[in-house]
């Protein structure tokens, strides 16, 4: 995971190159940032640059400010932890261009790259394999308080596993735009899901109904099971 203060030196070296940009001299003294906590790296770096900028013996708070706000969504620990998963998985060849970090109270909890080809198994995509990896360090089978970080939009098998964890929030990187023109096109199966269940390109045929309907009636006649 990326380090607090690499991030305030990189706020710290964004704010010298636009002082010199402008020609405008830039001293700074006792430039520190206090150990990370989920939110306080930004702010803590803002309240430092307030603090010992001086451009011209004058303090330039509204110039931390931009500085701080302008480069926070380039520099998500969780998501370069993602993005850094895809690359990685990219050049060892174990599978498709994908990676998902699942966070809970600031912490990283599980993550994984897709492993699609190396397992041959095609729902080894990034975000399942965490979701997965996530449940089974915590003890659940639901991830609620818990959010996920992945490198691309969600595919829908994707999607649907995210609700089913009962994920509070996804953030993603590249677009389902981005990932079709590099050969990971999901259009198909949203335009297949509007589709009569004869009309699919897979044929679903349904049969035995009634004979299936029988283990819904012993769910639910079941006193003590475990919902989910």
């Amino acid at each position: 995971m990326q380090d607090w203060r690499f991030k305030a030196e990189r706020i710290r070296v964004a704010a010298l190159l636009q002082c010199n940009a402008t020609g405008t001299k830039t001293t700074f003294t006792n430039f520190r940032v206090p150990s990370y906590t989920r939110f306080s790296a930004k702010l803590a770096a803002k309240e430092s640059m307030s603090t010992d900028l001086r451009i011209r013996g004058l303090l330039a708070p509204a110039l931390a400010l931009t500085i701080a706000y302008s480069i926070e969504p380039m520099d998500n620990p969780f998501m370069a932890r993602a993005i850094q998963l895809s690359l990685n998985n990219v050049q060892s060849g174990r599978g498709g261009p994908f990676g998902a970090v699942v966070v809970k109270d600031g912490n990283i909890v599980a993550e994984a790259a897709n492993l699609v080809t190396a397992t041959n198994d095609p729902t080894a995509h990034a975000e399942v394999l965490a979701i997965r990896e996530a449940c089974k360090k915590l003890r659940v089978f639901d991830l609620e308080g818990c959010e996920i970080y992945s490198s691309c939009e969600p595919c829908p098998m994707c999607l649907g596993a995210i609700y089913w964890a009962r994920l509070a929030r996804v953030y993603f990187a590249n677009a389902a735009a981005d990932a079709s023109k590099v050969g990971f096109d999901d259009s198909l199966i949203y335009r297949e899901i509007a589709q009569p269940h004869s009309q699919r390109q897979i044929p679903m045929i349904q049969m035995m109904r009634k004979q299936a309907l029988a283990a819904f009636r012993a769910w639910e006649n079941k006193p003590n099971k475990i919902e989910y």
